[in-house]
């Protein structure tokens, strides 16, 4: 539910939402439940009827950006040009929403803990993410997948990164020049 303005009217949305926005904009351990629950408008004890705490909201946040990203793989044309449809989706992505980097590295950097969560999220998103890769390398007909896949997971790392810090608009041409050099396909 949608109320005007655009604003989630479900209060588990609207929590996830709100402290989605904040974490990758401000970091996670920069932003309190204090401030989460006021930009939400909701109580505290809104949040624990839905959430367990902070980490579950984090959770939240990041099955969030995986959900999105799987949706886009998804929606991606299968027919040999899911690789390129793959690179373009990473520079697009850098260029548009991630401006502020990679927000499962991001997260990572705050829960150094493997055996949290959260990490355990970043490694499932990531083990997807590489498979995704791989069977797109594979559809374009690349000799060893597999290692194309982890020089892309590599580059992709290093394009959001490097678009936080630098510029979006100076990573997109060298991220898919890269990219193109790694996989044997022109990606441009």
């Amino acid at each position: 539910m949608t109320a005007p303005g655009g604003v989630s009217t479900d209060p588990r949305e609207r929590l996830a939402s709100t402290a989605s926005d904040l974490f990758y904009r401000e970091g996670i351990h920069s932003v309190g439940v204090d401030r989460i629950l006021a930009e939400a408008g909701m109580s505290r004890a809104t949040m624990y009827r839905h959430f367990g705490g902070k980490e579950d909201l984090v959770v939240a946040y990041l099955q969030r950006e995986d959900a999105l990203i799987r949706a886009q793989v998804a929606s991606a044309d299968a027919d040999g040009g899911l690789l390129r449809a793959a690179v373009h989706g990473i520079a697009d992505d850098v260029e548009r929403r991630h401006t502020r980097g990679c927000p499962f590295i991001n997260a990572a950097a705050e829960y150094p803990d493997e055996a949290s969560a959260v990490r355990r999220l970043i490694a499932t998103h990531r083990a997807w993410f590489r498979g995704a890769l791989t069977q797109a390398a594979a559809a374009a007909g690349v000799a060893d997948p597999e290692r194309v896949a982890g020089a892309l997971m590599m580059l992709r790392d290093a394009a959001l990164v490097g678009g936080y810090l630098d510029g979006a608009a100076s990573i997109r041409s060298a991220f898919l020049d890269a990219a193109s050099a790694v996989s044997g396909v022109d990606l441009t």
